[in-house]
């Protein structure tokens, strides 16, 4: 099975490393690694060239947008499974891929998610919410749930089937995606009940309030696109489970 991970860069220089070196460092070989920059100003693109020789397939364009640039990258995969890896994730540990890999054979499944931290940009040592994500039972998107996107490997054949990333939604088309995937067109979905990632704290929708409600907004049009309706609670458990995780031990 051979898995096809994406990275998106801009202006990436003081995490990059990090992040492509715990992707070069997976025991599980068969990869796929691509890096899509949006014409980086720092010295990112030195970081990336300076890997030129492990790195699969490397585009550096003007793009509109995180998404955008998300959909170049699934455009260009040619795995069996995808992986998104942001500039400021890390994988925790050298075996993840394989034990995503595995949790696909065991259950037979199209896609497969796991658990994440959420850590201190300085010191990725300092966890600031722990986003434990649990077995899922049809239904649980009514009820606020979605996995943690970056933990969220899928087959390249749902996105050939379903569509990518909707660039109608500005900072929720990854839970339209997954809401899309999951709850309306029902995959056969998978848990590996481990912590795979550190995600550095800092995500565009949480940083404020007016973020926050625009946020909100854009969960409210993912259901509409997909012609689904949520319960009036619904886009309110939402955030208020990750209030709840940052208070979990």
């Amino acid at each position: 099975m051979k898995v096809s991970i994406i990275t998106i860069t801009y202006n990436s220089e003081s995490t990059l490393v990090e992040t492509i070196d715990s992707v070069l460092s997976q025991t599980y070989k068969d990869i796929e690694y691509i890096i899509v920059d949006g014409q980086s100003t720092d010295s990112t693109l030195s970081i990336i060239h300076s890997y030129k020789d492990k790195i699969t397939k490397f585009v550096s364009e003007k793009d509109n947008g995180l998404y955008d640039a998300l959909n170049k990258g699934i455009a260009m995969a040619t795995g069996d499974v995808i992986g998104i890896l942001h500039s400021d994730d890390f994988y925790m540990n050298h075996h993840t891929i394989e034990n995503v890999v595995n949790t696909f054979k065991a259950n037979h499944a199209e896609a497969v998610y796991a658990d994440l931290f959420y850590v201190d940009k300085e010191d990725t040592n300092k966890i600031h919410r722990k986003w434990k994500s649990g077995h899922y039972k049809h239904g649980m998107f009514m009820n606020g749930w979605m996995p943690p996107h970056p933990t969220f490997f899928v087959k390249r054949s749902i996105y050939e089937k379903y569509g990518s990333f909707n660039l109608d939604l500005v900072s929720a088309a990854d839970y339209e995606l997954m809401l899309r995937f999951i709850h309306k067109h029902k995959i056969k979905l998978a848990y590996l009940p481990e912590f795979i990632i550190k995600m550095r704290v800092g995500g565009k929708s949480n940083v404020s309030l007016k973020n926050r409600i625009r946020a909100n907004n854009e969960d409210k049009k993912a259901w509409k696109v997909n012609g689904l309706k949520p319960h009036f609670y619904t886009l309110y458990a939402k955030p208020l489970r990750k209030i709840i995780q940052l208070f979990k031990k």
